[in-house]
């Protein structure tokens, strides 16, 4: 990344974090893929399924789905 310029994922994690960003892990794909909750970074607050996400989009006039 470093090569072609592009910031640091750290560095986008700790801007977001700044921001208000809130990074919920999906616990449909925890269960699918067998991932503790262990294995997440710190910034990884909270794990959630479809009714969380769809409560948090609802309240909110900016919400991404990755």
């Amino acid at each position: 990344m470093k090569k072609k310029n592009i910031t640091a994922l750290e560095e986008l994690i700790k801007d977001a974090k700044d921001l208000g960003v809130k990074l919920v892990a999906c616990e449909m794909t925890m269960d699918l893929m067998d991932i503790p909750k262990g294995e997440f970074i710190s910034e990884v607050l909270e794990i959630g399924g479809v009714g969380t996400y769809l409560n948090a989009a609802s309240k909110s006039h900016i919400n991404l789905f990755i």
